[in-house]
């Protein structure tokens, strides 16, 4: 079971080895962040939160505070410990908006951190948030870096990164391969069991899986519901975690055009699913039609959005006869379903009057600056979950550092509170189908397609095993020759 190397492909390349910076979703860094660092906490298949190098997270008052207990022993891949004070150190600095940090928005809502012993640490948190814990694993705040590699500065970092995951850094060429090797002093042993891995990324779906068939990789992260069904029909392994939620395009209401309602509204109806799931996923995906999944706790049938394309030619008429013929740019990135979608989108608005849409690509990395910039007319993102704290409030939230769309709804904010901080799930529940309805109302977003969060793989790869938002976990595959 011990030893073997493993060739993954990656869907989007990595630009940093910064773990503020890295994203802990499928689609960007999540595997390279779950080799490099390890994680504090995981989550098993139903969502419920496990202790990984803690032995506990907990909170006794509702959420206002929590405390956190590592494992004793802890080490970083040189030797030095991995301690409370390292945790808050890599906390502290998520909040930094000089790092690009990818968790901003989740590490601000903790207002102070107290070390209280070496593998205990304390914090405060801005407002009640029961279910804080998933802020931690669908984040980067599950990867905790040496301080001292950290202080020597990105350049030094990305050279040798130091964390106290499964593997180390052997070698890095950018824009092809990362090299990684077994950590001899990963806490959890005898994983990892394999003894290397090549990583590179592959953005376009048909050349990634079409490398995995051909014997070119042994896995592949996958996002494409295509890829996934040709994988089984080829006899590949896949794994695939669903979510709620789905892929959207985020409306930036801060400025115009998108700061009239109308604007939003009409492009929501101008819209088919059917049309753009059958140009880009040939109909294998699931359009985003309602918030959550059948099979969550707090589904409604409310409808987050609809097609009514003679109601979407009035708005752009009435947006034009106010001197506002809409005009925008759509930013997205370079994987395949991304720029189909965006191609999809500009050919279906190309049948209206008085709307036109340019498309302007950016690399992944540069999704994150957006939410401090605002810099963008409408944008290409995700608000995917299993539970929905505090994912939903981390993407529409007023406050929120991390709500790229700029909505702000007093109606909106009460509801995602009370989501977060009420204890039965009934309140829950009715909570969440006000936020449902106000997303339906206010259009800060297009919905999409669900997410397929998932992997393929050859026979001989055993292991595929995911948390939070689709990241896999490099520590538990391995070769079966």
């Amino acid at each position: 079971m011990s030893g073997g190397h493993a060739r993954i492909i990656l869907i989007n390349d990595v630009r940093t080895l910064d773990p503020v910076v890295l994203g802990n979703a499928f689609t960007v860094g999540a595997l390279v962040g779950n080799a490099l660092y390890g994680t504090l906490l995981r989550a098993d298949e139903t969502g419920v939160v496990r202790s990984s190098m803690t032995e506990s997270f907990t909170t006794t008052d509702g959420g206002a505070t929590f405390t956190l207990k590592l494992r004793p022993g802890l080490v970083f891949s040189d030797g030095t410990p991995l301690n409370a004070e390292a945790v808050r150190f890599n906390w502290d600095r998520a909040k930094d908006p000089t790092t690009g940090s990818t968790a901003r928005a989740e590490a601000s809502l903790i207002t102070s951190s107290e070390v209280v012993d070496a593998t205990t640490l304390s914090v405060s948190l801005a407002s009640p948030s029961p279910k804080y814990a998933e802020s931690i694993l669908t984040s980067t705040l599950n990867w905790i870096a040496s301080p001292a590699a950290l202080r020597a500065g990105r350049e030094a970092f990305d050279a040798r990164p130091i964390g106290a995951g499964p593997f180390t850094l052997r070698s890095w060429t950018r824009n092809s391969t990362l090299e990684l090797t077994r950590n001899p002093r990963y806490w959890d042993q005898p994983r990892p069991y394999l003894a290397s891995l090549t990583l590179r990324a592959v953005p376009d779906a048909t050349q990634r899986l079409n490398t995995v068939v051909t014997g070119g990789a042994d896995l592949a992260i996958e996002s494409s519901p295509v890829n996934l069904g040709k994988a089984r029909d080829a006899g590949l392994t896949t794994a695939v975690m669903p979510l709620s939620g789905g892929t959207l395009i985020a409306l930036n209401s801060r400025r115009p055009p998108f700061d009239d309602i109308r604007a939003r509204r009409a492009l929501a109806l101008a819209l088919d699913m059917d049309d753009l799931n059958l140009a880009v996923y040939n109909g294998a995906a699931e359009p985003a039609t309602t918030l959550f999944t059948k099979s969550s706790p707090f589904y409604s049938d409310t409808v987050l959005r609809r097609t009514d394309r003679p109601a979407a030619q009035r708005l752009f008429d009435e947006l034009a006869a106010a001197g506002k013929p809409l005009t925008f740019t759509y930013t997205n990135v370079p994987t395949s379903e991304n720029r189909l979608t965006a191609e999809n989108v500009q050919a279906q608005l190309s049948r209206f009057r008085n709307v036109k849409v340019e498309i302007r690509t950016i690399e992944v990395a540069e999704l994150a600056a957006l939410r401090t910039t605002h810099d963008f007319d409408a944008a290409t993102s995700t608000a995917i979950f299993i539970d929905p704290e505090p994912r939903l409030a981390t993407v529409f939230a007023g406050n929120s550092l991390a709500n790229l769309s700029g909505v702000a709804d007093p109606d909106l904010d009460r509801a995602l509170r009370t989501g977060a901080s009420a204890s039965s799930e009934a309140d829950r529940r009715a909570a969440y189908g006000t936020v449902q309805r106000q997303l339906a109302d206010l259009v800060p977003a297009v919905f999409l397609m669900r997410t397929t969060p998932g992997a393929v793989a050859h026979a001989r790869v055993s292991g595929l095993k995911q948390y939070g938002l689709g990241s896999l976990l490099p520590d538990q595959l391995w070769m079966n020759d």
